[in-house]
């Protein structure tokens, strides 16, 4: 089994930059495919960023392209998302999320079998 836990949300006004964290523990955390999503009030979860367990390799969709970057360091058991020129609509509860992968090269598309508590962001205008 894997825990993951999430921080670093906070209140932010449009335009300012984040960090979030998402810690992993319990298994091989290099084993696994991360990836990052965001569910508003009302509205259904979408993803924002996924990574392959080697790094090398994201995904993004368009509504955060050239925005978020996802990272991870497998020493420290650690994935992040750097959010850059947030904007109001990017306001969400942001959840980190695993799955097994075997090749290191791969980034997930689907599939997650595990998910972390979620860390709330919100963005004022």
């Amino acid at each position: 089994q894997v825990q993951l836990a999430e921080s670093g949300g906070g209140l932010v006004q449009a335009g300012d930059s984040l960090r979030l964290s998402c810690a992993a523990s319990g298994r091989t955390f290099s084993n696994y495919g991360m990836g990052w999503f965001r569910q508003a009030p009302g509205k259904e979860r979408e993803a924002v960023a996924a990574i392959s367990r080697d790094g090398l390799r994201t995904y993004y969709p368009d509504s955060v392209k050239g925005r978020f970057t996802i990272s991870r360091d497998n020493a420290k058991n650690t994935v992040y998302l750097q959010m850059n020129s947030l904007k109001p609509e990017d306001t969400a509860v942001y959840y980190c999320a695993a799955v097994r992968i075997v090749t290191e090269y791969t980034v997930p598309s689907g599939g997650y079998y595990y998910w972390g508590q979620g860390t709330q962001v919100t963005v004022s205008s």
